[in-house]
């Protein structure tokens, strides 16, 4: 988390241009969005800006990349598959599948999406509903709209909180977030819920506070209008032989998976890849490099990160919707114990990468499939077997 003012005659300054930034900038962008006063002025009556948001950037202050990560996504990869978080998901979504077969039959038929899918975001985002969510929603946006490295963003999720309370959509006391501004059982930023929350019980209304049929159907939805591939699968544990380099992974270098066949990428199952599959594009993923598990996913991987932008989340989802569906168990390959730096030390390889020329997606701090594939490309550079993850051992050669 970036420092924030501690004395608190600097926060109380900070608050105040708070309160005139939300009377000057917010309210007329609000108004002109067709929000009330008596809806704005109930949204941040009491609000005070939260200083244990992560990534803020108080007025007069300067942006740094954060050294603590706050998600599992940013630290080792085998604490996002823990035992206690896969079981729990398996067995509740086995009986949520059940409880819920109707509007998950429903969902799948109208958009093509199957239920097991939907169950393993369900899971992910709000323990099929029976997680706590804490936070004001107005509190958090207004924060993080007002001061973080993502101000522009907030700001238009805070408008459309504005109109999901104007319209009357859940009563004030539902109106509760993630530390990110996320609302409901499946998790949507305001703006989604704006675009894609979808009526499943046919109440004339899309609730997903208090709704499981509604929740399912606008999680269909919503991976329906990215783009969702109907009857293809989301991917296919494998194994990499030796001679296929970890560097050929990513969304921006698909084959056909008759391809990845030829060359020797085997589903670890033994059994051939599937017939409506072999002629279509499918990718390489290496979440840990060659310290973990390996996949060939297809486009419907990416439009599950779409719903959250990490591969380690959207390979849980499918993962965890394989699980409750067809009884599979782990992953045949096991994680390294890679990961866990600072996310100041990956940027300061990235950066160092991108002076070699390499395009890491951005210095973040992230170690996402650019950044993985450029340390691998690195390595390969130095006549080093290519490994494609961060590592401490790096840090001295790449800074």
């Amino acid at each position: 988390m970036l420092a924030v003012p501690a004395n608190a005659q600097d926060r109380a300054a900070i608050q105040t241009q708070f309160e005139g930034w939300l009377r000057q900038e917010i309210w007329p962008r609000a108004e002109a969005k067709g929000v009330s006063r008596k809806t704005f002025d109930a949204a941040f009556k009491g609000i005070t800006l939260d200083w244990d948001l992560p990534d803020l950037v108080p007025p007069g202050s300067t942006p740094q990349t954060p050294k603590q990560q706050r998600q599992a996504e940013f630290g080792q990869p085998a604490k996002y598959f823990s035992r206690g978080s896969l079981d729990y998901a398996t067995r509740e979504g086995r009986k949520m599948a059940k409880a819920h077969a109707r509007p998950l039959a429903a969902a799948e038929a109208q958009t093509g999406v199957p239920g097991r899918i939907v169950l393993g975001i369900w899971g992910r985002e709000s323990n099929y509903g029976s997680a706590a969510i804490p936070h004001d929603v107005f509190r958090v946006l207004g924060t993080k709209g007002f001061m973080s490295t993502r101000a522009a963003y907030f700001t238009d999720e805070l408008i459309a909180a504005l109109q999901i309370a104007e319209a009357g959509h859940a009563p004030s006391s539902a109106m509760k977030s993630s530390w990110a501004g996320a609302l409901g059982q499946p998790q949507f930023m305001p703006t989604n819920f704006l675009a894609y929350a979808t009526d499943g019980d046919g109440d004339g209304h899309a609730d997903i506070w208090r709704s499981e049929a509604d929740t399912i159907a606008s999680i269909a939805r919503y991976l329906q209008s990215h783009g969702w591939v109907k009857g293809r699968d989301w991917g296919f544990e494998v194994t990499v032989p030796a001679s296929v380099s970890c560097t050929l992974e990513g969304p921006d270098q698909g084959k056909r998976i008759s391809d990845w066949a030829a060359i020797g990428v085997k589903r670890v199952s033994g059994r051939p890849f599937p017939d409506h599959e072999v002629k279509e594009e499918g990718f390489l993923l290496m979440p840990a490099g060659r310290n973990g598990p390996a996949f060939i996913v297809t486009p419907n991987f990416y439009v599950l990160k779409d719903y959250n932008m990490s591969d380690l989340y959207a390979l849980f989802v499918g993962h965890v919707g394989d699980r409750i569906q067809y009884n599979s168990g782990d992953f045949s390959a096991k994680w390294g114990n890679v990961g866990g730096l600072y996310r100041s030390d990956v940027a300061a390889m990235q950066r160092a990468l991108e002076k070699m020329g390499h395009d890491v997606g951005g210095a973040d701090g992230l170690p996402g499939f650019k950044t993985r594939r450029s340390i691998g490309r690195w390595q390969e550079s130095r006549g080093q077997p290519a490994t494609c993850f961060p590592e401490a051992s790096m840090k001295s050669a790449l800074r």
